[in-house]
C-alpha cells in the first residue's frame, strides 16, 4: 500500500541518491569533456575510495580521517593512472580507451578482491549522525540529511573550481580547443593530469561517504558506472551543469520507481534515456562536441 509519507520518504531517498550520482558523474564528465576519454575505470575508483576510507577509519577511528584519505588516495591513483597508461591513448581510438579503462577497472577489483576478500564492509557515519531526525513531518536518517549537505557542498566545490578560478578556466578552454591552450605556452599534459586526479576523487568521496549507508563490496562499483554513464547521457556529455540535472533525476526515478516495482527501477531509467536522446541527442545541457 503506497501512501503519501512513503512516497516523500523515496522522494528524499532519490534526492540524495541523485545528489551522489550527480557527484560521481561530474567526475566522469570533466574527464570526458577535457581528455575525451570515456573511463570505464571510475565506477572502481568509486570502490576504492570505500575501501580506502574504510582501512583509514579502521586505524584512526576518526570518519574524517577516512573520508580525506579515501579521497586523496583516489586522486593520486588517478594522477598515476594517467602518468603512466592514460597518457599513450590520447590520439588513439576510443575502442582502445574503453578496453585500457575496462582492463583498469578489472585490475582495481581484483586486487581489492584479494587483500580484503569478498564480504562487503561497512563504515559507520560519525557518532553525532546517528539516529533519526523529526523533519515535522516524517522521521528521516540523520546520516542520509547530513549525506545530501556533504555532497552539495562537494559539487558547489567542483563548480567554483571549474568556473571561478584560473585552473577552472584552462580546463574549460582545453574543453573547447586543446591545441589552442597548447599554442598559448600552456602545458596541457600537467592540466589533464590534474583533471584525472581531480575527477577520479569525485568518485573516490562518494565512495566512502556514501560507504555508511551502503556497505563496500569489489564489485559495488559495477552498478554505480552504469547508472553514471546513464546520468552522463541524459545530462549531457561534457556539461558539468547537466551532470548535476541528469544525477537529480536518475536519482528521483530510480526511487520512485522501486517503490512500485524495484525490478522496473533500470527499465524505467533506461527509457528516460532513449526519451532525453530521441528529443535531444546531446542531452538536455550538453551541446555538439567530440565525436
Amino acid at each position: 500500500m503506497i501512501n503519501w509519507g512513503n512516497f516523500i520518504s523515496q522522494c528524499f531517498n532519490g534526492l540524495v541518491l541523485g545528489a551522489l550520482l550527480a557527484l560521481i558523474s561530474s567526475g566522469l564528465t570533466i574527464i570526458y569533456g577535457t581528455l575525451g576519454v570515456l573511463n570505464l575505470a571510475h565506477g572502481a575508483m568509486f570502490m576504492l575510495g570505500g575501501y580506502a576510507g574504510w582501512v583509514a577509519y579502521t586505524y584512526s577511528g576518526s570518519f574524517i580521517v577516512g573520508v580525506a584519505a579515501g579521497s586523496l588516495f583516489v586522486m593520486l591513483v588517478g594522477i598515476v593512472v594517467e602518468r603512466l597508461i592514460i597518457r599513450n591513448f590520447y590520439g588513439r581510438p576510443h575502442e582502445d580507451q574503453l578496453l585500457v579503462t575496462f582492463g583498469l577497472g578489472i585490475v582495481f577489483v581484483e586486487a581489492v578482491r584479494f587483500f580484503f576478500g569478498s564480504l562487503s564492509k561497512m563504515t559507520p557515519p560519525p557518532s553525532s549522525l546517528v539516529g533519526i531526525m523529526n523533519l515535522g513531518f516524517m522521521f528521516y536518517p540523520t546520516y542520509r540529511i547530513a549525506l545530501l549537505g556533504i555532497v552539495a557542498v562537494a559539487l558547489i566545490a567542483l563548480f567554483v573550481v571549474l568556473y571561478r578560478t584560473r585552473i577552472g578556466m584552462i580546463v574549460r578552454a582545453g574543453i573547447e580547443d586543446a591545441v589552442m591552450v597548447d599554442s598559448l605556452g600552456i602545458d596541457v599534459y600537467k592540466i589533464f593530469m590534474l583533471v584525472f586526479g581531480i575527477g577520479a576523487m569525485a568518485a573516490g568521496f562518494a565512495g566512502i561517504v556514501n560507504a555508511p549507508v551502503v556497505a563496500i563490496a569489489p564489485d559495488v562499483g559495477e552498478g554505480i558506472l552504469v547508472q553514471t554513464f546513464v546520468v552522463v547521457v541524459i545530462g549531457g556529455v561534457g556539461s558539468f551543469p547537466g551532470a548535476v540535472l541528469g544525477g537529480l533525476i536518475a536519482g528521483e526515478i530510480i526511487s520512485i520507481t522501486s517503490m512500485f516495482d524495484p525490478a522496473y527501477s533500470y527499465v524505467m531509467l533506461f527509457a528516460a534515456m532513449v526519451i532525453v536522446l530521441v528529443v535531444r541527442p546531446y542531452g538536455l545541457l550538453g551541446t555538439k562536441g567530440r565525436e
